[in-house]
């Protein structure tokens, strides 16, 4: 198993909705026989560019670990994911 870290960028949608999209999101990974160590939700913030006319997004970053193969199912299926602006999930060396 490796380690991989998730950043993720959801539309400025209301708290209660961003939650339950990152709990999508977080089944994803579970689905893929991933396991979630960390989650780091930083919130509401101001994007440095403007992504599709918006100015902010709810951020959030996710260490997890899991099979080398899932990281690619894993974002072949957050990029279809209507409210997720961006993502990027990268594998940390120990």
């Amino acid at each position: 198993m490796n380690k991989y870290e998730m950043a993720l960028v959801l539309k400025p949608i209301e708290e209660a909705a961003a939650k339950e999209e990152f709990e999508k999101i977080s089944g994803i990974i579970t689905r893929f026989e991933g396991s979630i160590d960390k989650v780091d939700e930083w919130g509401k913030r101001r994007l440095a560019y403007e992504i599709d006319k918006l100015n902010e997004g709810v951020y959030y970053f996710v260490t997890f670990l899991a099979e080398p193969s899932a990281p690619k199912e894993i974002e072949s299926r957050v990029r279809i994911r209507e409210n997720v602006l961006r993502y990027l999930i990268i594998r940390v060396d120990e």
